[in-house]
């Protein structure tokens, strides 16, 4: 990454949170604690206006405001794959949403450089099926609003269950998405295939979970069970 790069990214992350310290600072960026002290000195004598608190970090003066929208021509192709992905691989709901980004983004670029069809990049994977979406929007949802699932799940040995579960997050998988959750009947950590899922109804939760059950939680859980796997010679 060119250094241009790396000073409007610390300039997007102090305005993102603020304040915020040089640690901080050199851990989101990948660069050391003394190169952060050197950009703050180069940004400081380019104009930008901020400050920094002992104890606290650094923040930007209230009321400031980044120049007009650029993007380099890799950036643009990335946002066009990932639109195009979503608009055939996600819930109508987002699909929609990353289309409304494009269209914003558009706006303030050169007309042609925001095109779809002049995209060399493309994903030209067919659209899924029906049942693979059918719930998505729902779950998308009470992950949002922190709602409990009840649904009827028929796993891939043709078991029918009912569980509670706890939404936590989506994944595709390339052709599927799967459910991360907290299931009231295991007391763990489990995932669903949405294409499995028969039914469901979104409940006010009867007791909300521990601060320790969550997403984070999720990933750290799966990345052990993965780790077991491989060590295990799976």
């Amino acid at each position: 990454m060119r250094k241009a790069e790396r000073l409007f990214q610390l300039v997007n992350l102090l305005r993102a949170q603020q304040p915020i310290t040089a640690e901080q600072l050199a851990q989101r960026i990948g660069v050391s604690v003394r190169t952060i002290y050197r950009y703050i000195d180069d940004l400081s004598l380019s104009g930008i206006a901020l400050y920094g608190e002992p104890g606290r970090g650094y923040s930007l003066q209230e009321g400031f405001e980044l120049p007009p929208l650029t993007l380099s021509q890799g950036e643009i192709a990335a946002l066009l794959l990932g639109v195009e992905l979503l608009s055939t691989s996600s819930g109508s709901g987002l699909a929609a949403a990353a289309r409304s980004l494009l269209s914003k983004i558009g706006a303030v670029l050169p007309a042609r450089s925001i095109d779809p069809s002049n995209a060399p990049v493309r994903a030209l994977s067919t659209q899924l099926r029906g049942e693979q979406l059918r719930h998505w929007d729902a779950l998308h949802q009470a992950i949002l609003q922190q709602q409990v699932v009840s649904l009827s799940y028929l796993s891939l040995d043709q078991q029918q269950t009912q569980r509670q579960i706890y939404p936590l997050g989506l994944f595709y998988w390339g052709g599927k998405w799967t459910l991360g959750s907290w299931c009231t009947l295991r007391g763990g950590y489990r995932d669903f295939r949405i294409d499995c899922i028969q039914t469901l109804a979104l409940i006010e939760p009867a007791e909300p979970l521990g601060a320790e059950i969550n997403l984070g939680a999720y990933m750290r859980h799966q990345a052990q069970q993965w780790q077991q796997k491989i060590d295990g010679g799976y």
